[in-house]
């Protein structure tokens, strides 16, 4: 908001919902990356996607500042480096903060509670009445 044209928004918008879904489909299927509720390949590939998508459609006449399709170039790489910083940042608060969990109540369960399952052995009773097994 602020930086693209409202029609700007069916190109992004149908852009992020094939890449994600992919994200998705690569991540738990070629990578098996254990992220039960695709936080990372929704709201981070997303993310990532309109960061850069900020930088190709921007239009000069709402935000003052042209994107790569008015010929602004530059603000591709200007986007690519907002990313890449986020993302450093977001990688390294998330490390501290882990270790930070590790070292005082730790971050895994018991191996009998990761085997049960943490819904039954954490709060007695089943994830979805039961109904998955």
């Amino acid at each position: 908001a602020g930086f693209v044209p409202p029609i700007a928004g069916i190109p992004i918008g149908v852009i992020v919902a094939i890449v994600c879904y992919y994200s998705i489909v690569l991540m738990k299927t070629k990578l098996k990356f254990d992220d039960s509720l695709d936080v990372f390949a929704v709201h981070g590939v997303g993310g990532i996607w309109g960061a850069l998508a900020t930088g190709i459609f921007a239009s000069s006449a709402i935000s003052g500042t042209p994107g790569l399709l008015e010929g602004n170039t530059p603000q591709m790489l200007t986007q690519f480096i907002g990313v890449v910083a986020v993302a450093a940042f977001a990688f390294a608060a998330t490390w501290v903060l882990g270790k930070l969990v590790d070292v005082t109540v730790g971050l895994r369960v018991g191996q009998v509670d990761e085997t049960v399952g943490l819904d039954l052995s954490q709060h007695g009773e089943r994830a979805y009445g039961g109904l998955l097994r």
